[in-house]
């Protein structure tokens, strides 16, 4: 479903990969997987997760790194880090890096979906920045990427919901149409356009003369809020 949570499960294991996408869409749970840090950061770059899911020991760019990356970019995405090293030095570490939560291979998976519910709840009541945009009639909430006009829900797409998470989150900057594109897909400008103007039906009182949702030329799309 288009509202459940979405996970980033990164992990070099092409077994785990697949056995955490299978355990955690068949229970509620929407998930994209990446192979690497540098995958994981290009699927990040059009899609805002509700958590990631990370592995610490991988090829070239560490768990680590990673999330001591994120936060320097002051991204509060929750980071549930799992790893074979189970010393607590180890654990400090991660912790220290800016993982929200640390889980010691081999785990009972179980314990990892507990684990993940109590991290969805911590950010639900102290979420990372703003947890609602509001512009003209409109209120998104992010965390569970709900538009609604006057209390009622708007119905969207997953991309019009990804379209304005991204949007949101970067209010008042411009975003480029490769950064709203899928990576990996022949997702085009074109394409981006024409989503962007079915939100855009959906959100303008006027779409040729559009209020919130505005593009800029050479650039991309910004989203203006109140």
């Amino acid at each position: 479903m288009d509202d459940d949570p979405h996970i980033l499960v990164v992990d070099d294991d092409r077994r785990i990969r697949q056995l955490l996408e299978s355990y955690l869409s068949s229970n509620g749970f929407r998930v994209t997987v990446a192979a690497s840090a540098a995958e994981a950061r290009e699927r990040m770059r059009s899609l805002i997760f509700d958590i990631v899911v990370l592995d610490i020991m991988m090829p070239g760019e560490s768990g680590v790194a990673f999330t001591t990356a994120l936060r320097a970019q002051n991204d509060g995405v929750p980071v549930l880090m799992l790893s074979a090293l189970a010393d607590t030095p180890d654990r400090i570490v991660g912790l220290e890096s800016g993982s929200d939560d640390y889980l010691s291979k081999p785990f009972e998976p179980r314990e990892l979906l507990l684990r993940i519910r109590n991290l969805l709840k911590r950010g639900d009541a102290k979420p990372g920045g703003r947890s609602e945009v509001h512009f003209g009639d409109f209120a998104f909430n992010l965390p569970r990427g709900d538009l609604r006009r006057g209390g009622e829900l708007v119905k969207l797409s997953t991309r019009e919901r990804d379209f304005l998470r991204i949007l949101a989150t970067r209010a008042g900057h411009p975003v480029a149409r490769t950064e709203l594109a899928p990576p990996g897909s022949e997702e085009g400008a074109r394409s981006v356009d024409v989503q962007i103007n079915r939100l855009r039906q959906k959100i303008e009182a006027d779409p040729s003369l559009p209020q919130f949702l505005q593009t800029v030329r050479g650039s991309g799309y910004v989203l203006l809020i109140d």
